[in-house]
């Protein structure tokens, strides 16, 4: 075999998750290497909704603008009883996070996008047609054995390894042999795609009808998409064949021979999560590590947060500023968060896709019922449902009465803001690849009392100190000083959250999760235990 390849994380699978982990790991500054075992972008039928935190987490790899200009952005979701009434219109107005927390994309062309996304990294590496063998490790590193489309072996060896391989992950079932706990749901679904939308319906339906349960969306470029329950004895390969698929449609469409289908696959829905996301230096990340059935549509969410998590620990161990042990906060803090979102997708699920007709019939009454309650109206119809992460690990500082814990672990909001030059830009992009001490209208590291060693401590593992002050707060014309750098709250969004909160400060992590919080004069204190707790 040919002599082995040197990168400092070798990703195995090039879907989403494993294409947004080398994006971060690029901007990073981490030299990555990714195989993948088909030759091009899979043009498949799948996922197709991206949240607020997706595109956060896309924003932070600067691949967010390049994404959008194939998004359909603050797309509604309907909710049909089975009598085809509406009886819930999801449109969330929050853009707490900088961006739309509905939107719809196509999947292939999203990939394409974050495949060129690499181009901009000479440390980043995309080889196709590569299938891994097996893979080992030791204290060291870890050893892959892959082939190539010609069955030529050879080795690569690189110090961490991610399996981004899909659900019947190689890297999960052969290499680590971990349980992939769960269930798979005996329905299968079969999922129809056509081009030149034959409908005026820009929202996804869920039509809630117990004689078929289907969903109904519109995605960008005129493509319209269908996902119909197949019943017991319908055999899912006979159910794709043409003249099948077109029985399918024949109620939803006036003319359905004039429809042009593209695309038309089966699928299972599985609610699955391995029994550990990280094994010394392998990790698990996308639907290697969970799969999540798509009625909330968090499959991919849940991926890209895996990403976004993962990416700057490995990067901040690998470049010798966060302790090894450090990473197995990367299973404590998602492990957790994917139970729950599977959890609420499967009660989602059985609500929705219910096929016995008196229990259909109780649930319509009672979500027509509620719908004029206010409060839990606003619960629905701002998706307050669905969990939010919060973290408890060792990437946070917990456990200090100087420190805010009810904070901690919890994702900070993103608003606009405005710099000393006058650029008005979103949070992230001025934070960059990089922890952020954020102060509130107060300077919590003064040059005349902070241990000038702190700052440096600071510097060394990458963390910045802004300090926020409120919009056009000083005299005109007269720069902004400190001994952070000063941003203006152009949105007026920060004095709100930290008048709410009650804190002076804020440590954003790079996935813009708190990492501490506390007020002025404790500052220093809680920084300096931070650092003890998570730097080399």
């Amino acid at each position: 075999m040919s002599t082995a390849v040197q990168a400092q994380v070798l990703i195995i699978g090039a879907g989403p998750v494993g294409v947004t982990l080398a994006n971060l790991l690029g901007t990073y500054g981490i030299s990555t290497l990714i195989i993948e075992r088909n030759l091009d972008v899979l043009d498949y039928p799948r996922a197709v909704g991206i949240d607020d935190e997706a595109l956060r987490t896309f924003q932070s790899a600067g691949m967010a603008d390049a994404i959008v200009r194939d998004v359909i952005q603050n797309v509604p979701m309907r909710m049909y009883t089975a009598d085809r009434r509406c009886f819930a219109e999801i449109q969330p107005t929050t853009r707490e996070f900088g961006w739309y927390r509905r939107n719809l994309f196509s999947q292939p062309l999203g990939e394409a996008t974050l495949r060129q996304g690499l181009q901009r990294f000479p440390h980043v590496e995309l080889r196709s047609g590569v299938e891994l063998l097996d893979l080992v490790q030791d204290e060291q590193g870890v050893l892959a054995t892959i082939s190539d489309a010609h069955g030529m072996q050879s080795y690569l060896a690189a110090q961490y390894a991610v399996g981004c391989d899909g659900g019947r992950s190689t890297v999960r079932e052969k290499i680590l042999k971990l349980p992939y706990e769960g269930k798979t749901h005996p329905a299968k679904w079969v999922v129809i795609e056509c081009d030149g939308d034959p409908l005026d319906a820009p929202y996804t339906a869920l039509h809630c009808e117990p004689q078929r349960p289907y969903v109904c969306l519109a995605l960008p470029y005129g493509v319209r998409r269908w996902e119909f329950m197949l019943f017991p004895g319908e055999d899912g390969e006979q159910m794709l064949a043409p003249a099948k698929v077109r029985e399918l449609l024949r109620e939803h469409v006036a003319d359905v021979d004039a429809l042009n289908i593209i695309r038309a696959r089966v699928y299972t829905h599985n609610s699955r999560v391995a029994g550990s996301l990280v094994c010394g230096r392998i990790c698990l990340a996308g639907d290697a590590a969970h799969i999540t059935p798509p009625w909330i549509g968090q499959g991919l969410n849940a991926g890209l947060r895996d990403a976004f998590n993962l990416a700057w620990k490995l990067a901040w161990v690998l470049q010798g500023r966060m302790k090894p042990a450090l990473l197995a906060s990367y299973h404590d803090e998602r492990h957790a968060h994917v139970k729950a979102m599977i959890d609420l997708a499967d009660l989602f699920g059985a609500v929705l896709s219910q096929k016995n007709r008196l229990l259909a019939w109780c649930r319509d009454k009672f979500f027509l019922a509620i719908k004029d309650i206010p409060r839990v109206r606003d619960y629905v119809l701002q998706m307050k449902f669905k969990p939010m992460p919060s973290f408890h690990s060792q990437a946070v500082m917990q456990g200090d009465p100087r420190n805010r814990d009810d904070l901690v672990g919890r994702m900070f909001l993103q608003s606009l803001v405005e710099t000393g030059e006058g650029e008005v830009m979103r949070l992230d992009d001025l934070c960059g690849s990089r922890f952020t001490l954020l102060s509130w209208r107060c300077d919590v590291l003064p040059a005349a009392t902070v241990d000038p060693d702190l700052r440096r401590r600071m510097q060394a593992f990458g963390c910045d100190y802004l300090q926020g002050v409120r919009s056009r707060s000083g005299a005109r014309g007269v720069p902004l000083t400190g001994s952070g750098t000063v941003i203006q709250d152009h949105e007026n969004k920060l004095n709100a959250w930290f008048k709410e909160k009650g804190v002076d400060w804020v440590l954003l992590r790079p996935d813009r999760f708190i990492a501490a919080a506390g007020r002025a004069d404790d500052a220093p204190a809680v920084m300096q235990l931070f650092l003890d707790r998570v730097a080399c």
